[in-house]
């Protein structure tokens, strides 16, 4: 086996992420995890690279061993899951087998920006995401609707997407804002279809208002079209 595929132990990857621990960058990030204590400071890219080199040698094996003792093993167990050379039912088992150990928005929002075959399998992950929408759970609902931000915003998904968006009730921040973001980028997509949803929508007043703000944070937005979405503002 060459340098370039050699494995790399549990505890040479616990060196590296040690070695490439920022104390400023863990400071910053903590800020925008409450609730997560366990952060060391790895900038995601830094992660993104480890966890190729891991996934050129014995990545299945990783995925068995790895622990939780950092927030960033976390990260590495959902970038690996992503880009390790698998056939889509296997990979779905292994996202499966991930999501319970997703406690944070920013766990979740990495892992399913790492899921890029997902555009070649979208009626399979459709399928796959139907009973994380209906379960209840805070991060599964969130992974749900992040990956249709990411992989639905198409066409033939559009009436299905906004009857899941009329469907969410669920009181946890980080799924409401994950459902106010997902209209937003649908709506810069997909413009009059998610104007003619929003003034026919079952959202509760606060996802709504937050998704109207951020459809007017849009630099992809123009300036008269910030005014009528502004004038669409509950009270």
């Amino acid at each position: 086996m060459t340098k370039e595929n050699s494995v790399l132990t549990q505890e040479e990857i616990r060196a590296r992420l040690l070695e490439l621990a920022d104390p400023g960058y863990r400071e910053f990030h903590g800020k925008l995890l409450p609730g997560t204590d366990n952060i060391l400071g790895v900038r995601v890219p830094a992660l993104r690279k480890l966890a190729k080199e891991i996934v050129r040698g014995g990545w299945e094996t990783f995925l068995l061993e790895n622990d939780r003792e950092w927030y960033e093993k976390d990260m590495l167990q959902g970038l690996v899951i992503g880009c390790a050379p698998m056939d889509y039912e296997k990979r779905l088992a292994r996202i499966r087998e991930f999501i319970p150990r997703i406690n944070n928005w920013a766990v979740c929002d990495v892992f399913c920006s790492s899921l890029k075959d997902t555009a070649k399998h979208r009626e399979e992950m459709w399928e796959f995401l139907k009973p994380c929408l209906s379960s209840g759970r805070e991060y599964e609902i969130r992974f749900a609707l992040v990956m249709m931000l990411g992989y639905f915003t198409e066409q033939s998904y559009l009436d299905r997407s906004f009857a899941v968006f009329d469907s969410i009730r669920h009181e946890a921040y980080y799924v409401r804002m994950a459902l106010a973001w997902a209209v937003s980028v649908y709506f810069v997509k997909f413009q009059e279809e998610t104007f003619a949803y929003l003034k026919k929508n079952r959202l509760d007043d606060w996802t709504y208002n937050k998704a109207l703000q951020k459809i007017t944070e849009s630099y992809r937005v123009d300036g008269e079209t910030k005014i009528q979405i502004r004038a669409m503002k509950r009270k």
